[in-house]
């Protein structure tokens, strides 16, 4: 019989946060980001806001199985889990500040004419949607909450990560294009950096910008993917755990996986029958991007192996 769980619901991607919180975030993780070892570094090939936006949604349901992967999975560090939230919350600063790095001041007067217009667009696209059953009405209905400018540049985070989310169950029944989607995962770190720089000057310089957002990433990475490890282990027979704990990288085509992709079981829970074989090493680390234009992605490539079908795969 399967072990019931309390939210069968597509868990729907939340709004990154307000800064001072994510701020408070990053001061709390800095003496881990200082000390995280290079080799641990990975290559930056997601998008971080919508990174941000999806483990904040998958979030409650994680903390629901948390007492269960704590009694059964005895040797699986569940603090990871229980630092998720401020992993996630550090990272986006951490990507603020490297965008902030790079002169985005004179940019916040035609940041706020774009991004207003496209949030309402974007909005109205989505509540419609809302009403069909396509998107999260709940979810929508708190992004329409939001007001002012630094609301304005969280909605557009919160609605690309939504769309791209669903983009299969609404292609072609949206006015929407996946062009303003992505501008609107594009323009929403942006104008929130230009607010910042208004407020409270520019950041430190690019190099160690992108150093400090490398390793913010690097342990949002790390653990994600051994929440969704155990996950996907204690959910196995349900088949379940890409609802509750889907990968990073689902949907994002021509990409090649990454760790979060091939889920182990916990070394204390061996499954009965056939195992997989293990997945290949670490991926590589790679240097900082910090000469890349703030909002492109570093290039580079993760690769472990995937499990083959019909046995949960192991380390």
């Amino acid at each position: 019989m399967a072990r019931p769980f309390s939210n069968k619901k597509k868990p729907a991607p939340k709004k990154p946060g307000a800064t001072p919180q994510a701020a408070a975030a990053f001061d709390k993780t800095l003496p881990e980001i200082e000390a995280l070892s290079p080799d641990r570094l990975i290559a930056i090939n997601l998008d971080i806001p919508r990174m941000v936006s999806q483990v904040l949604g998958v979030l409650p349901g994680l903390v629901v199985l948390r007492s269960e992967i704590a009694e059964r999975l005895q040797k699986h560090d569940v603090a990871l889990l229980d630092r998720l939230e401020t992993y996630a919350l550090a990272a986006w600063y951490a990507h603020l500040v490297w965008l902030s790095s790079g002169g985005a001041e004179n940019a916040l007067k035609p940041l706020v004419e774009e991004a207003v217009p496209l949030r309402e667009n974007l909005l109205s696209d989505a509540e419609a949607l809302a009403r069909r059953g396509l998107l999260d009405a709940e979810t929508v209905a708190e992004i329409r909450a939001g007001q002012g400018h630094i609301d304005t540049a969280n909605d557009l985070v919160a609605l690309s990560a939504l769309f791209s989310g669903s983009w299969s169950e609404i292609t072609g029944k949206t006015a929407a294009t996946e062009k303003e989607v992505n501008r609107a995962g594009e323009i929403g770190p942006l104008l929130l950096a230009a607010l910042g720089v208004r407020e409270h000057g520019k950041g430190p310089g690019p190099t160690e910008a992108a150093d400090k957002r490398a390793r913010a990433f690097a342990l949002l990475v790390h653990a994600y993917d051994q929440t969704r490890r155990a996950v996907t282990y204690l959910r196995w027979n349900e088949d379940d755990a890409d609802t509750i704990a889907p990968s990073l990288y689902k949907g994002r085509g021509g990409r090649t996986a990454s760790s979060s992709d091939t889920a182990a079981a916990p070394q204390d829970a061996a499954p009965a029958g056939p195992t997989a074989p293990a997945s290949p090493g670490a991926a590589p680390p790679v240097v900082p991007a910090d000469t890349a234009a703030p909002g492109a992605a570093a290039p580079g490539t993760v690769a472990p192996g995937a499990a083959p079908n019909g046995a949960p795969p192991v380390v």
